[in-house]
């Protein structure tokens, strides 16, 4: 797959993890009777991480290509790499974004 649209899947994927983790877990917290804005903007700030890890596919083909990369002086894969974790950061950073503004930011 060309890098330009294995980034942009990458970039909306972790996006789609951070908004739909924390949309339907604010619907489960309404079937609970939890405040869902609560809900929603404490599952935002714990699933960062994880929405970086699975718009990446799982950690550990990523750090396989690094090494290899880095072993083999594969200069071009590690620097993809890099721009793929980037792009992934960005896209939950923007989805994160996103659910502050529908909640009325952090409380």
């Amino acid at each position: 797959m060309p890098f330009e649209k294995k980034f942009v899947i990458i970039f909306f994927t972790a996006m789609g993890v951070m908004l739909g983790a924390a949309l339907i877990g604010s619907l489960a917290a309404v079937m609970v009777r939890e405040p869902p804005l609560a809900t929603m903007l404490r599952l935002a700030r714990e699933i960062r991480i994880w929405a970086v890890v699975a718009a990446l596919g799982g950690t550990f083909s990523t750090i396989e290509i690094l090494e290899s990369g880095l072993l083999k002086g594969e200069i071009t894969a590690v620097i993809k790499q890099i721009f793929y974790i980037a792009g992934a950061m960005a896209g939950t950073h923007l989805g994160h974004l996103m659910i502050l503004a529908v909640a009325g930011g952090e409380k």
